[in-house]
Order: structure tokens, then sequence, then C-alpha cells
């Protein structure tokens, strides 16, 4: 993938993917994503964590907790969508899916997805919110099951 900046394309060499590691969703896609061999390095970082912060001091982190976040090694940011698209893109056998994705035909399908996957996230966690009232010391509980079942 390229990023044109003042006429002049940046190839990207590196990505680093800011997942909820407090959803069960996005730790089983973290996971999914490690167990590929990578064409292009992926670095997963916990959005909103310390070193999400040290590593993108101007970014808005809160909104990373909302939908996942795609930072390219050049500056490229990539969210939604793009950010899942872009994660295929650096995959060995996904660059010809990840292509498709970016068409008329398979944007649709990305975006379904993308709306699928934040709809079951909506129904197995709670929301999270700044004053950590989502669970104690501020983490977001997922639910499921509990202990021994």
């Amino acid at each position: 993938m390229t990023t044109r900046t003042a006429g002049r394309r940046l190839s990207v060499e590196r990505l680093t993917v800011l997942y909820d590691a407090q959803c069960s969703l996005c730790v089983h896609l973290r996971q999914w994503l490690m167990s590929r061999r990578q064409l292009v390095p992926l670095d997963l970082v916990p959005a909103d964590s310390a070193e999400a912060h040290r590593r993108f001091p101007g970014l808005d982190h809160s909104g990373t907790l909302e939908e996942i976040t795609v930072i390219g090694d050049r500056g490229q940011i990539y969210r939604g969508t793009s950010a899942w698209v872009v994660c295929l893109w650096a995959l060995d056998g996904y660059r010809p899916t990840a292509h498709w994705l970016t068409t008329p035909a398979g944007r649709p399908f990305a975006r379904a997805t993308v709306l699928a996957a934040a709809r079951y996230r909506s129904l197995t966690a709670e929301p999270c919110r700044a004053d950590g009232g989502g669970g104690a010391g501020g983490e977001c509980r997922v639910l499921g099951p509990g202990p021994g079942t």
C-alpha cells in the first residue's frame, strides 16, 4: 500500500495496530493476525495504553478504543474499514482479497463485515468510559459465561 504526499509515494514498511485489549473479539483477531505470515510487519499495541501514548502522543487515544486504528510508519492513519483492509493487505495470501475489498464491488462487503464485528462487540462487552465505569480499575468487562463454565 502506498500513500501519495505532495506528489511522491510513500511505501508502508511497518504498521502498528491499536486494538482494544479488553475486547474478546479484538484479542482473538490480534492472535489471528499474529499467527499469519506478515509481508509488512505488524506491531499490535493495546489501544489507549502507555505504549500507545508513548508512540503516538498526538493521537486521539479515546477514539482508538471505539474503532480499530492502524498507523503506518510514515504517519498514515487508517480507521475502521480501511484499517481492517490494510491489515489484510499486510498478510501473505490476503493481498488479492484486500485489493478486492477496496473496489466498488468489495466495499459493501468490507463495510458489512466491520459493522457485524462492531455489533458483536457491542453485544459482548460493556461500553468503556473514561471514568472507569466499565469495570474495576477502568477496564471494560466482557460478558460471557462465568468461571468454570
